[in-house]
Parts: structure tokens; sequence; C-alpha cells
């Protein structure tokens, strides 16, 4: 996969593209690439080949356009680039700075400089309610029209879903969108996160140092700091993994404010590793979240609260052994 990330650039096309925040790469995401490139091959002759592209940008529109109401996100750019990597069906991804002048951009000059002259696209895959520009002015019916004269064709997606979801369900559960994933990540069930996303949920941080509490009780646990602009599971504790270097470990995890220690009340993401005694101090990780074991509690001793860290972590480790090895490589 060709990543572009300068500007001015141009690759040689033509190409199907699909253009979208694509935040998580969760499923329909998948669908819609997959969709992408079966109708470039479609399109395809032996003389020009139709590659596949997608568009998608540095930092979310809405970090821009309305900040005070952003989502938090599920991927950072670097993060979603290693997933978008592993699937093969797409040949190019532009990452375009999404900035002030971005957010002037006449829809129409987007068009032409990003999917004309950039992309010499043939084929648009875009959501149905899909808008861009100054604005929002932009909009399918726009892309058709300039399709009409320009030379593309134009494919307007509703959202995908699980087809296992009951016949009539209309309350959003069966979506294959980042919002849907968001709202089940916030509420801590990142088991039914998972299965939108076709992998665990992840937040990156680098390790640094505590106040040895866990370590003084029995459970030395990692505190990874990471940035709030991502999506934080709901407080309490999880079975999940801690990753390094590639590959990932059964842990316990912990998340929120340390209600029997604690006075300011900080949300903390801790990590007890089963089995690991190196340093990892410093080091760069990422927290995968496999199931929610319990809210946060405030413990009356110390003996009641270590035997609530035995039974987290015995729990953890079940969730380990029967899960770990379908989680334990890629993003």
């Amino acid at each position: 996969m060709q990543v572009i990330r300068h500007e001015p650039w141009h690759v040689p096309g033509p190409f199907a593209v699909t253009i979208g925040a694509y935040d998580g790469v969760h499923l329909g995401h998948r669908a819609v690439i997959q969709m992408l490139a079966d109708r470039a091959r479609e399109l395809s002759t032996p003389d020009e080949p139709v590659r596949t592209a997608l568009v998608t940008f540095d930092r979310h529109p809405a970090e821009i356009i309305r900040p005070e109401a952003a989502p938090p996100l599920l991927t950072s750019l670097e993060h979603k680039l290693e997933i978008l990597e592993s699937i093969p069906e797409l040949d190019v991804v532009v990452v375009l700075r999404f900035d002030k002048m971005r957010r002037e951009e006449e829809a129409n000059q987007f068009v032409w400089d990003v999917l004309v002259d950039g992309l010499s696209a043939r084929c648009i895959v875009v959501g149905e309610d899909f808008h861009f520009g100054k604005n929002r002015a932009g909009d399918v019916a726009l892309l058709e029209t300039m399709g009409a004269e320009l030379g593309f064709e134009v494919h307007a997606l509703g959202l995908l879903g699980d087809d296992r979801a009951a016949p009539g369900s209309d309350d959003g559960s069966a979506s294959f969108s980042s919002t849907r994933v968001r709202e089940l990540i916030q509420r801590g069930d990142v088991g039914s996160a998972a299965e939108i996303l076709g992998r665990l949920h992840e937040l990156r941080g680098v390790v640094t140092h505590g106040d040895a509490r866990g370590r003084d009780l029995g459970f030395p646990t990692a505190n990874v700091d990471v940035d709030r602009r991502y999506c934080w599971p709901a407080d309490g504790v999880y079975a999940g993994a801690l990753v390094l270097d590639g590959e990932a470990l059964g842990s316990a995890i912990s998340l929120g404010t340390r209600e029997s220690f604690d006075t300011d009340h900080s949300r903390l993401v801790e990590v007890h590793v089963l089995d690991w005694d190196g340093d990892l101090y410093d080091r760069e990780v990422g927290v995968r979240f496999g199931e929610f074991l319990r809210p946060q509690r405030k413990f009356t001793s110390l003996d009641e609260l270590t035997t609530q860290l035995n039974d987290d972590v015995a729990r953890a480790r079940r969730w380990a052994d029967d899960n770990l090895a379908d989680h334990s490589r890629g993003s």
C-alpha cells in the first residue's frame, strides 16, 4: 500500500476512490473497501487497470469544524494507517491535511483538485450522508452532477450492519458505524465494540512512573499515559492485553480513579501484566480491552482489596487463555 502524505501530489490513475475519516476502520469500512475493489476490477481493462484509493485526513474534520463537539477518536492517524496496511484490496491511501484552509475550500474545487487532477477518479464510493467542502455544501448530488460531466460514477451507501440482527431493528444496534463503536466503548461494552471493529479496541500511550502502590500489594501495574482525545472505555476493571513490540501480553486493566487511595480522583489507565517482571518505564505500549469484569469500587481494608485483586487477575487469566491467541497479532 502506498501512502501519500505530502502536497501538492498526483498519483497516476485511474482510481476507484472512497473518502472519509475512517476512524476505527471497522467491519463496515472494510466492506466498503471490498466493494470499491470489486468495482475497480469491473472497470479495469487489460490496457488500463483501475486501482483503489482511500482519501482520509490527518485530523478528524470535526476537530476543525466544530471542536467543541468533536468525537473521541478510536484510532490515531498512525494506528489507522497500520490497520489499512493490512487490507490487501487497498492500493493507495492519500492523507490530506485538514486545516482552516481545507475547511474553506469550495466543494467543486475539492473534486477537481483531489478526485480529478489528483487521482483521475473513475468511481467514487461514499456514504449517502457524505458532505464536504465549505459549509458542507458538497454532497452526493454534487458528486453525481460533476461525475456526469467529468467521467466518474458515484455510489452512495447507507450504513452497513450485522445481518444477524433481529429483523426490523431500528435502534442502530446492528449498524457498523464509528459512532456506534464509541457508544459501546464509553459504556464499557468492549466485547460488542470488538465485534464491530473486528478486533479489540486499543488505546496507546507511554508507561510513566507511578507511586508503586500496586507493587506493594503484590500486583505491580504499568501506568499508561493516554491522550484524552481518544475514546476511553467506562471506568472499571477489564481483562485484556498490553501490547509491547507487537506482542499482546495478557493483563488485568484498571481504568478510572483509585477510590481506595486517591483524593484528586484523576482518571488513570493502570495495567497489571500477567506473569511479567520486566521494565516498562518510558516504553510505548498499546492497551487492548477484551472484557468488562466489574465497576470501580472503594474498599474498606487492604485485605478486602487484595482478595478482589486476586479474583480480578484470575478472571483476566481465564479470558487471556480463552481469547488472547485470536487477538495477539495485528492492529
